[in-house]
């Protein structure tokens, strides 16, 4: 009978070493993950007495990933030490944790008190523990909730920064419905952080007295629901298309119903895959629960074949261009911009 050496240590690799990056990499890889130091912010090994590496775990802001035991410890502890490790240091921090992980460990993380949000099978389930969960999230979607609106559209914008495009699909969707729920993206990945972007669209709409704006917290395109979307990869692969999956299941199983939404507006993309695939998978999961996808084309200057992008606005602040980056947004981001110098 082979008696398994719990006597486990926690060690912490350095992401920059090649030598430590091999380690964890040897190890995990063969158990069904591709290990990328580049996405995460630190990584423990569990090692036992003889200095073999037996699990590991790592993080990214408060989201857990790469979390691995070796088959012939998966009935120890190590499990629950490498979680609960991380869980620790993460609360010092945030007021809540996620876990992105695969289906089938959904119950090991239920056995220590993480809830299920949603799950795209067979590659992604999102978990969370804390303080302020998803429950807090819908109670405050649920008191900033319109009363008497039968048309209710939502449309989901990040807006680095907010540009006349912006201002075009939301005042179109304005124009067609009671009530517009729009969400901002609350992740600070951007050029701009999310109370300039908040700022500039408030100030840009404050003529759509129907149009509701929204914080989208940590469940609509956020690091833990998708963190695709802000890595624009060159390449639309399955793990990306679960992740839109995904976060689009989040709106539509814990938003909709709350706030009575029943149409989701887009505008065409002619530029990033990632958002393409995105409006792809919104046409598929959105009418499954009586939500339809409006998409409107995108604007253009002077009607011509020019789009307005906000990826076009970054350029021309980086190269200085006024006179082409005044055709692209309203006076108020316009002005912000000139008060306030953006250097990319």
């Amino acid at each position: 009978m082979n008696v398994i050496d719990t006597n486990f240590k926690i060690e912490t690799i350095d992401i920059n070493s090649k030598y430590d990056v091999k380690w964890v990499t040897e190890f995990i890889n063969p158990l069904g993950f591709m290990y990328e130091p580049i996405r995460v912010d630190a990584t423990i090994a569990l090692c036992n007495s003889s200095g073999v590496i037996i699990g590991t775990g790592s993080y990214q802001g408060n989201v857990l990933k790469y979390l691995a035991v070796a088959d012939e410890y998966r009935e120890t502890p190590a499990f629950a030490t490498i979680t609960t490790h991380l869980f620790d240091l993460l609360m010092d921090r945030h007021k809540t944790v996620f876990v992105y992980t695969k289906p089938q460990n959904i119950v090991k993380f239920e056995g220590l008190g993480f809830k299920l949000i949603a799950k795209a099978d067979p590659l992604y389930a999102v978990l969370e523990l804390g303080t302020h969960t998803i429950k807090d999230y819908k109670q405050y979607l649920n008191d900033s909730k319109q009363p008497n609106s039968k048309r209710t559209a939502s449309i989901v914008m990040n807006c680095n920064p907010f540009t006349n495009g912006h201002r075009y699909l939301i005042e179109q969707a304005s124009k067609e419905n009671d009530t517009v729920y729009l969400f901002v993206v609350e992740e600070d990945r951007s050029v701009f952080t999310f109370n300039v972007r908040w700022d500039l669209i408030r100030r840009g709409i404050k003529h759509l007295p129907n149009v509701v704006m929204l914080k989208g917290s940590n469940y609509v395109i956020s690091g833990a629901t998708f963190p695709s979307y802000f890595l624009k990869e060159k390449s639309f692969n399955e793990i990306t298309q679960k992740q839109t999956e995904l976060d689009v299941t989040i709106f539509c199983e814990h938003i909709v119903p709350i706030l009575g939404i029943n149409r989701r507006y887009v505008g065409t993309e002619v530029y990033c895959k990632t958002t393409a695939e995105y409006n792809k998978a919104m046409a598929t999961i959105l009418p499954k629960y009586n939500v339809e996808l409006i998409e409107i084309e995108r604007k253009t200057i002077n009607n011509s074949d020019n789009y307005i992008s906000a990826s076009k606005v970054r350029a021309f602040i980086k190269s200085g261009d006024i006179e082409e980056l005044r055709k692209y947004v309203p006076d108020t981001t316009f002005n912000y911009l000139k008060d306030n110098p953006v250097n990319i």
